[in-house]
């Protein structure tokens, strides 16, 4: 049963709809009306008649009411999918970010298309999907599951590959995979003493504000099945992908992975191991550009506004390019300001 569409959260321009699945779980879906200037009084040829679909990383949810603002400007239709376990998904007894395959998120993907409007040959816009670390990983798996669906792929800081590379990965996949078998949900040592937190968040050294129920201090706990979930997801990438749309790879210049707090945290991804992944990048299809940004934070659209500006431009002057010319006349020169 569709239900209607509410205030959401985010307060003026935001609403959210919740869309119930199969197995008696629900994911949440988020769309902007926008409250500020959009281009929908110029030509039709000279704005960005698409649709946006975002979806978020591991312990994580869709706050970036920037990113939402910065579609709408070009006159697309933004939209992000809270994934059923996760932020406006997520209900009390559940075990937050559960699952077992990444390929679970395909309901979540395709009630949220449906309520998009884009069912059969009715969608008209092209689809660009935009997914940031884990959420990237999951849709790089889903547009090749998917193809013919999707026109473009932007990935914000994808989790394509394990933190110690590759020989890491296999070497402890089979271990991690045991663990999945026997004791799934036996929370794994953690990982992440809150140097990224210290980072972004607005009570810390960052800007940002968030619920803390829904994006904890130092993450949910990593259980064995999400993990063993993870490393599968990243040895299908590691075998070839053959995306057939352009993908796009957004990345910070420089990685740090240390256990204590460094300034260096506030000018590097402390997340990923980011030239691993933007190896592992070029396997995703043919035709992909890895995008390096100085100094960018894990989530490149939550680093200082000069690096998100930048990220924007870039992706301002990649998407022509990526876009049927129809779909994107004049883009460039319309995103080069902001």
């Amino acid at each position: 049963m569709t239900q209607p569409w509410t205030p959401d959260i985010l307060g003026e321009g935001f609403e959210q709809q919740t869309l119930n699945l199969d197995d008696g779980a629900a994911a949440t879906l988020v769309r902007y009306l926008g409250t500020g200037p959009q281009w929908l009084e110029a030509p039709e040829g000279e704005r960005l008649n698409a649709d946006v679909l975002y979806v978020h990383g591991w312990s994580d949810y869709f706050f970036q009411r920037h990113l939402a603002e910065f579609w709408h400007r070009t006159g697309a239709r933004f939209f992000a999918l809270d994934l059923h376990n996760y932020g406006r998904s997520l209900r009390p007894g559940l075990v937050p970010g559960l699952v077992t395959n990444l390929s679970d998120y395909d309901a979540d993907i395709a009630a949220a298309l449906e309520a998009m409007g884009r069912t059969g040959d009715s969608a008209g816009r092209p689809l660009i999907l935009l997914g940031h670390s884990t959420g990237g990983l999951t849709l790089s798996l889903w547009a090749h599951r998917h193809p013919g669906i999707a026109s473009a792929l932007i990935l914000n800081s994808p989790w394509l590959e394990f933190q110690a590379t590759e020989l890491g990965r296999r070497a402890i996949a089979p271990l991690v995979g045991l663990h999945a078998r026997l004791h799934p949900l036996a929370p794994l040592p953690p990982v992440d003493p809150g140097i990224y937190t210290r980072a972004v968040s607005a009570a810390l050294d960052g800007e940002w504000e968030y619920n803390l129920e829904w994006r904890p201090d130092r993450g949910f706990p990593i259980t064995p099945a999400f993990l063993d979930a993870v490393f599968r997801g990243q040895a299908t990438v590691a075998a070839g992908l053959g995306i057939e749309v352009p993908v796009l790879v957004l990345l910070s210049d420089k990685s740090y992975l240390q256990p204590k707090w460094s300034a260096d945290a506030l000018t590097a991804d402390v997340a990923l191991n980011v030239d691993a992944v933007a190896h592992r990048s070029l396997s995703l299809a043919d035709t992909v550009t890895v995008s390096r940004l100085p100094n960018a934070f894990h989530d490149i659209f939550l680093s200082p506004e000069p690096i998100r500006r930048e990220a924007f431009q870039r992706i301002g002057r990649w998407l022509p390019t990526a876009l049927q010319p129809s779909d994107a006349v004049a883009w460039e020169a319309r995103t080069a300001g902001l």
